[in-house]
């Protein structure tokens, strides 16, 4: 095994030009800086120092074994400076979330992080719900923002709220007046999210369960491809009431149904076979956070 004194011992060899002056900075003898420049090179399977010259002068791969050393030794020391130091130690975060939190509360969020964790790296990824789900159990991201449509007993899911949608239309599709049944809506096109969206996931069983089948069904993942195709007046959609602005300005209006659109759970999921009290940490902050109401929240 390579130890930490074994690579401390090759560092002040090279420092200081002697293994006996090595020996005296770590206030030991000659032969044990010795064996550990020997454990060493046994471990690594090489030649640290050239011994067909005079001094400590390094080979080729005890350079390289050097520069790594270096990186562990400074590791070492940060990790001891910990000690005492009520600053926050830098940590990374990979962060997932689907379109509509990014354009909402995400902003919100990535503020509070870094006021309580102002050496924190954050590396984000939007993507749909199925995929980051599948992110999440593959060990490649922290901690996901998705529609409660997915479960696991490796994973923890944290409520953070509940979002409400309405369908929505191009002022002038939808002809009748007042509040229509589910099945009325069968005499439009219907726009919906895919099998990769949580929200569609959510919404396909919900209009299952209340035996509602569409015949004319166009498919789009992109929640915002999906406004964009219902502001084109291409079919009605659901769509969540942050968009309510689109409403104000006279670009959609909303159609009212009989029974109104149940509303999506979104939940903070992490794993918990990976324990860590900093991403139990996030989560609660997600749920502080938490608003689906408003675009762009600063």
């Amino acid at each position: 095994m390579i130890t930490l004194r074994q690579l401390e011992a090759l560092y002040w060899i090279v420092q200081l030009g002697t293994f006996e002056r090595a020996a005296a900075r770590l206030n030991t003898t000659q032969s044990a800086i010795s064996k550990r420049i020997k454990e060493l090179e046994a471990a690594c399977r090489i030649t640290v120092f050239d011994r067909d010259r005079r001094g400590a002068r390094l080979t080729e791969e005890g350079e390289h074994v050097l520069a790594l050393g270096q990186e562990m030794l400074g590791l070492e020391e940060r990790i001891l400076e910990l000690r005492g130091n009520k600053d926050v130690p830098a940590r990374r975060l990979r962060l997932g979330v689907t379109e509509l939190s990014a354009l909402t509360w995400l902003p919100r969020l990535v503020t509070a992080l870094r006021r309580s964790y102002p050496a924190l790296s954050i590396e984000p990824e939007v993507d749909m719900s199925r995929n980051l789900h599948e992110r999440l159990r593959e060990d490649a991201i922290d901690l996901i923002v998705i529609p409660e449509t997915f479960s696991d007993p490796e994973i923890t899911s944290v409520r953070l709220a509940e979002v409400t949608n309405v369908w929505m239309a191009r002022p002038g599709l939808v002809t009748a007046r007042g509040r229509l049944d589910l099945s009325d809506l069968a005499d439009y096109p219907i726009l919906m999210q895919g099998g990769k969206s949580g929200s569609g996931l959510y919404f396909s069983k919900w209009l299952k369960s209340e035996g509602v089948v569409f015949p004319r069904v166009l498919t789009c993942d992109s929640m915002t491809a999906l406004l964009g195709l219902t502001v084109a007046g291409l079919g009605v959609s659901y769509l969540p009431l942050c968009f309510s602005p689109l409403i104000e300005a006279g670009k959609l209006v909303i159609v009212p149904t009989r029974p109104a659109l149940p509303p999506v759970p979104y939940t903070a999921m992490y794993r918990n076979d990976r324990p860590s009290a900093f991403t139990a940490a996030v989560a609660e902050l997600a749920r502080d956070t938490c608003d689906f109401s408003k675009e762009l929240q600063g």
